[in-house]
């Protein structure tokens, strides 16, 4: 290209945070899929770090993916002007605690309005450090006076300091802008409909809002500072509920920015339009898969009973309940082999835990750690898949063992229910492709997986259902063109410069 020429503009630019391409999983996949699948466009990736990369991309560069920026939620160097904006601390404090609590795209756009225009954003600096910043955060405070002002000023810190981050990024220049998910990715979809009077997609592969307040109920380095008691009528605000409260009143904003919003199946439009979501923008489109090139893959003859669990070793997806479930069932196939087969990168302290939890247990003959690895190459080893997570969308896993025949035992969260049971109207029934469990309920998870080990017969016919319900139901070409169709319907007649 020569020295002069223009920046080419993406048709698509795809804003992802905390996944593609640096960490494996799920939902990287299914972006590396997606950009594969429409060699007819031109897609840039927009990744929401936390900090750095650290590593080379999980995935290689398809020949359609033109640009990968980043945008660091630790980089204090954005933005270009040292004035404060043209507010008071006060204004700015009231704006910045509506955002936080029940914001919508007029609040946005009015911060947005504060910040400046595209290149000549207030600096970052200014907005955390400066004087009429710390006034702007001791206003709000006034809100929350109950909570400790230590976890405030840090939550604070955090939340509108990936605001601000989001808001003062460069933005790739695209006929259209589709969010992976709310949060920060939300956020920015919201900004680019506003900024460049582009639309605006978003698909939700979990319930983002969700997910981060299981995360923060979960977190030990958040205390809270209330004790509520029983009193259920006492509204005081403390630091776990700013959190949580602060990821839903984002979803808010991207859920009013965007023109359509997709789910990965029907339940979870329940949530979304809890949260504001027009029920016009919303439709289902599923995870797909390849069923014929899973569907190639033949049991490999071998002679211990063999479970698996399959994703990346986080808290959600309880890898603990796996390690405990495994125990329960030697208990009746002494030589059982239970394979955790994934990232272990991602959460290191859980995943030393996880490592900690089978030598405590005694069961490194039992249980062992593959490490990301092709799951094609294990499918065919596995009698059940075993999901433990304490929540899940449309496991992209599930489809991909299905299709290879292998039935799944999982938690009843998210689809798996309707993966492995089917839906109401499937027309004709299939029958179950496996079962489902409460989460945490170890002794009905061992004892379904118990169940298909013990009967050949069922396992066989479980794992043919599940393979029938896949490639009816969760073709990766039907998927594909839903897509196609979806972004068909959304460009604008002609890209325009973003200044």
């Amino acid at each position: 290209m020569p020295a002069n020429a223009p920046e080419r503009i993406a048709d698509v630019c795809l804003i992802a945070e905390g996944c593609y391409p640096y960490v494996a999983g799920g939902v990287s996949t299914w972006i590396d899929w997606l950009i594969r699948s429409h060699p007819e466009l031109t897609f840039s990736v927009l990744a929401i770090l936390p900090s750095a990369p650290t590593s080379e991309p999980r995935y290689a560069r398809p020949d359609n993916l033109l640009s990968i920026d980043h945008v660091r939620l630790d980089d204090n160097n954005m933005g270009t002007t040292h004035d404060w904006p043209a507010a008071t601390p006060e204004y700015a404090g009231e704006l910045i605690g509506h955002l936080l609590t029940d914001g919508d795209t007029r609040q946005l756009s009015e911060l947005m309005k504060l910040l400046g225009p595209p290149g000549k954003r207030v600096a970052l600096d200014t907005l955390l450090n400066s004087p009429e910043a710390w006034q702007t955060m001791c206003y709000h405070y006034g809100s929350m006076a109950h909570a400790s002002f230590l976890g405030y000023f840090w939550a604070w810190r955090t939340l509108v300091g990936g605001l601000f981050r989001v808001l003062t990024c460069p933005l790739p220049q695209a006929r259209i802008y589709h969010a992976v998910s709310t949060g920060y990715a939300g956020l920015i979809g919201a900004r680019a409909a506003i900024e460049t009077g582009r639309r605006t997609l978003i698909t939700e592969h979990g319930i983002y809002s969700n997910e981060r307040r299981i995360e923060i109920l979960m977190a030990d380095w958040i205390s809270n500072s209330i004790d509520n008691g029983l009193d259920l009528s006492d509204d005081r605000k403390d630091i776990r509920e700013l959190w949580a409260r602060s990821f839903e009143s984002f979803a808010r904003v991207a859920y009013n920015s965007a023109t359509e919003i997709v789910a990965l199946y029907e339940a979870n439009q329940t949530f979304q339009l809890a949260l504001g979501a027009g029920p016009e923008k919303l439709s289902v489109i599923p995870n797909g898969v390849d069923s014929e090139r899973f569907g190639k893959i033949k049991p490999v003859s071998h002679d211990r009973p063999t479970i698996a669990f399959i994703g990346r070793v986080t808290p959600i997806k309880d890898v603990q309940t796996f390690i405990d479930v495994a125990e329960r069932l030697r208990r009746g196939f002494p030589d059982l082999q239970a394979l955790i087969i994934g990232p272990m990168d991602e959460d290191p302290e859980y995943a030393q835990s996880c490592i900690s939890e089978v030598n405590r247990r005694q069961l490194a003959d039992t249980v062992s750690f593959t490490g990301p690895v092709n799951v094609v190459d294990y499918l065919g080893r596995i009698d059940v898949l075993v999901l433990t997570s304490i929540s899940e969308a449309l496991p992209l896993v599930i489809l991909e063992a299905g299709a290879a025949g292998v039935p799944c035992i999982a938690t009843d969260v998210g689809a798996c229910r309707e993966i492995l049971e089917g839906m109401a109207h499937d027309g004709e029934p299939i029958g179950p492709g496996g079962m489902v469990a409460p989460v945490g309920a170890n002794d009905e998870i061992a004892t379904a997986i118990g169940l298909l080990l013990a009967d050949r017969q069922r396992l066989r016919t479980y794992g043919d259902n599940l393979q029938r319900r896949v490639r009816k139901h969760y073709r990766a070409e039907a998927v594909a063109e839903a897509y196609g169709a979806l972004y068909g319907r959304n460009f604008a007649p002609q890209p325009q410069m973003v200044s």
